[in-house]
């Protein structure tokens, strides 16, 4: 199809589809609004025209006609509706329309979003103004601001002395610890508690399994009717750790991974029973089922408590591995293990896949690994106090002890 063709297509559908929805909202009779659904496929092929023309001064003219025209409709309709909708979608349109022809389905996807925002009005006022409370709006813009304002104008280098804290890497686990909280909590908001925090530690198991504990930890401490939900949710993120183990030994060293398939499946069956087993409570036990949600979405008291315990362990990794000199490699790995089994794991078993390392060696250290990650994990555990933690603790032993057994056997 000619270029051309196809974005005076992409634009025309973009100005139909926002002018339907705008034209169904315009009312009738004199006091209806100004832009309709020709106005708005106009105005998107007046975009779409006027950047084809490849004429700076036409697209110029082009915006402040449109511009003009908007400000003249909102002059028109400001008494009877104060609101701005309708005029920042007729110059989206425009823009969108001009989008078209560099970028047509990045035009396509952006007026399809600005449709839904339209049509989802009745329930996007609602949820802004019954169901958030002031302190989830605070905690969304805290959240949205470390993201997307402090995380940026990070150095992503290390700054002390021991090149082991880097301040980028440290805040975005600062963040993935507040955003699985939020999660957390607005999936419990959704589906209730026991089952919203249950699929929220699966779920950020994938990203950070120590981080999701700590977050657990958080909510029970915030609210001990959801403690079973909240101890699911802290077991249950360890199971991702063995899927994520097992794809990295796939691709380090398949012999590795096929010698540690079966403890590495029987840690994962463990884990997945014993978070199924206080979902199982979560879901028969009353209270936590009509249990109320209160507090906030997440606890920047927790997020940082979480990053100075990082920092620590990684500087105390480093000076570990620098006491160990030259034959400290595989010790250095092992006590890696209590930041990351992942990379630590994938250095091991790199070692055995070159034959520098005795297979038999390489899979009781990556036994090692996890059994330091899984203290790491008791650590991060405790925030949750100690309810939380007596609970959690035997869940992640018999996790690793099951590896240690079926690895044995």
């Amino acid at each position: 199809m000619n270029p051309a063709i196809l974005s005076i297509a992409v634009a025309l559908g973009i100005g139909l589809l926002i002018g339907v929805e705008r034209e169904r909202r315009k009312g009738e009779g004199p006091e209806r609004a100004a832009a309709g659904v020709r106005t708005f496929a106009i105005t998107a092929l007046t975009g779409v025209l006027a950047m084809l023309s490849e004429s700076t001064v036409v697209l110029a003219i082009a915006g402040a006609g449109v511009v003009a025209l908007t400000t003249v409709s909102y002059l028109h309709s400001r008494e009877g509706d104060p609101g701005l909708t309708t005029e920042a979608a007729l110059l989206a349109t425009f823009v969108m329309g001009a989008l078209a022809v560099p970028h047509p389905l990045l035009a396509a996807g952006a007026g399809v979003a600005i449709a839904l925002l339209l049509t989802s009005r009745s329930a996007l006022h609602g949820f802004a103004r019954r169901e958030l409370s002031e302190r989830e709006v605070s905690d969304g813009i805290m959240l949205a601001a470390a993201a997307l304002i402090v995380l940026p104008v990070l150095p992503d280098h290390p700054i002390d002395p021991w090149g082991a804290i880097n301040p980028q890497l440290v805040w975005r686990l600062t963040v993935l610890v507040m955003a699985i909280m939020a999660a957390g909590y607005v999936l419990q908001r959704l589906v209730g508690a026991r089952w919203g925090l249950p699929l929220a530690g699966l779920l950020g198991g994938f990203a950070s399994s120590t981080a999701t504990i700590a977050s657990m930890g958080q909510r029970a401490r915030q609210d001990a009717s959801v403690l079973p939900s909240a101890v699911a949710g802290a077991t249950l993120s360890s199971v991702p750790t063995v899927v994520q183990l097992s794809l990295v030994l796939t691709v380090a060293d398949l012999a590795t991974l096929q010698m540690l398939a079966v403890p590495l499946a029987v840690m994962g069956l463990v884990g997945a029973a014993y978070g199924g087993l206080f979902t199982f409570r979560a879901v028969a036990a009353e209270r936590g089922a009509t249990a109320q949600i209160s507090g906030r979405a997440f606890s920047p008291g927790t997020a940082l408590l979480f990053a100075g315990l990082f920092c620590f362990i990684a500087v105390l990794v480093v000076l570990m591995q620098r006491a160990f000199g030259d034959a400290g490699a595989l010790a250095g790995a092992v006590t890696g293990g209590f930041l990351d089994a992942h990379s630590s794991a994938a250095s091991v078993a790199g070692l055995a896949a070159q034959n520098l390392l005795p297979r038999a060696v390489a899979g009781n250290a990556i036994g090692m690994i996890l059994t330091a990650n899984t203290m790491s994990k008791l650590v991060f555990a405790r925030v949750g106090g100690r309810a939380f933690f007596w609970r959690v603790a035997p869940g992640l032993a018999l996790m690793i002890a099951a590896f240690w057994i079926a690895r044995w056997f």
